[in-house]
């Protein structure tokens, strides 16, 4: 151990006490956003875009650990997401909303599929744009849902019941635009999706008959057992699909999918908080790969999608709540609906690496700023209603 610690350069430990000096940073960012009821994810973004290239300070730490520390990031988020619900969960929500999923997904994936070609992006631009504006934030939506204490409300278990629906779609999604993305060949392609696709629908096939996978104390007792496991399958899944020409944090998703059952409730519990820090590299890395120059082209597209955003959320939750008699039912749920975050980030980074660069990060990390901004204000006069009745 010594031998280690004497083996590090000066410049190496510089690098060591910058990067605590940036965790320590998001660490505040979080704090601060916590206090003021407000998300997290738009102050990271904001952070990278502060620091990185072409921000007021350019830090120079190291690539390969933001990139890994994103990859990480990206991974444990789709582990989550596909840990987050039992396929029969997802089976019954599919099944008793279908209408409102099918509404929900023509009306807020068509604004981007016709923004992408009207900006001359093509066929794949179209795809990938039409799921950015598409899918809307869970983890933010949650976050305003614990802090409003909007739990018991009607119209609350009907935007959860869309953003279900909306992760059932990314189970479809993510593999077929990764390997879009991806350019590989058709036959490559087709396999790839293919198995993606039968492992998702084995998922659900397997939920609708109740199948599920026991706790065992005995095996997955130890918490460090269990997030070993978990964690170490992800990985080997994602490295493994990597090696083939097929995307990393989608493996990661199916390999949560499997995982069902009581094991999915332990293990959402212990990889959360390893969740959250690499998530916040992530959306750190996202915003300093994005060049602050590059946004005012993008501007006005980006708040005209944003926009749109809002006004196709509110048409979901006129639908989802049409039968409901709740007071502001149809606020509320679009205010839950309207904030994009992590997902769309997501989708960006899948396909800024390998279509239309920069152009797309900015317009990305712009109109998902701008969408969780209208959601927070939204939610602050829905406080104010509620305080005054």
């Amino acid at each position: 151990m010594h031998e280690m610690a004497a083996a590090l350069t000066k410049s190496e430990g510089l690098l060591l006490g910058e990067i605590g000096a940036v965790l320590i940073g998001l660490g505040i960012a979080a704090l601060f956003a916590s206090r003021i009821k407000f998300s997290a994810v738009p102050i990271f973004l904001a952070a990278g875009l502060f620091f990185g290239k072409g921000g007021v300070f350019s830090l120079s730490l190291s690539d390969d650990f933001l990139s890994i520390g994103a990859q990480i990031g990206a991974i444990l988020l789709l582990l989550l997401l596909g840990l987050e619900y039992s396929s029969q969960e997802l089976f019954h929500s599919m099944k008793e909303r279908s209408s409102i999923g099918f509404f929900d997904i023509v009306l807020n994936f068509l604004p981007g599929f016709v923004a992408a070609l009207l900006l001359r992006w093509g066929l794949v631009g179209a795809l990938v744009l039409g799921g950015i504006t598409y899918v809307s934030s869970s983890g933010i939506a949650s976050e305003f849902i614990r802090d409003g204490s909007l739990q018991p409300f009607s119209s609350t278990k009907r935007a959860i019941s869309v953003l279900v629906l909306e992760d059932i779609f990314l189970a479809i999604y993510l593999p077929i635009i990764s390997a879009v993305i991806a350019s590989v060949s058709l036959v490559t392609g087709l396999i790839s999706t293919g198995v993606a696709l039968s492992i998702t629908g084995l998922a659900l096939i397997l939920g609708a008959k109740g199948v599920r996978v026991r706790h065992s104390p005995i095996i997955f007792g130890d918490t460090a057992t269990l997030l070993l496991t978990v964690f170490g399958a992800a990985l080997l899944a994602s490295g493994l699909a990597t090696y083939v020409g097929f995307s990393g944090a989608v493996a990661a998703f199916l390999v949560g999918l499997l995982l069902t059952g009581d094991i999915a409730v332990v293990a959402r519990v212990r990889l959360a908080p390893l969740r959250d820090l690499f998530a916040a590299i992530f959306f750190l890395f996202f915003g300093l790969q994005t060049d602050p120059k590059s946004i005012p082209p993008i501007l006005i597209p980006a708040l005209l999608l944003a926009i749109a955003g809002l006004i196709t959320k509110y048409l979901t939750a006129w639908w989802a709540t049409a039968d409901l008699d709740e007071p502001d039912s149809r606020f509320r749920v679009t205010a839950l609906l309207t904030s994009r975050g992590e997902f769309s980030i997501l989708i960006a980074g899948f396909a800024s690496s390998q279509v239309f660069g920069e152009e797309l990060q900015a317009l990305t990390i712009t109109f998902v700023i701008a969408t969780v901004f209208l959601s927070a204000i939204m939610m602050r006069i829905l406080k104010q209603r509620i305080a005054h009745k």
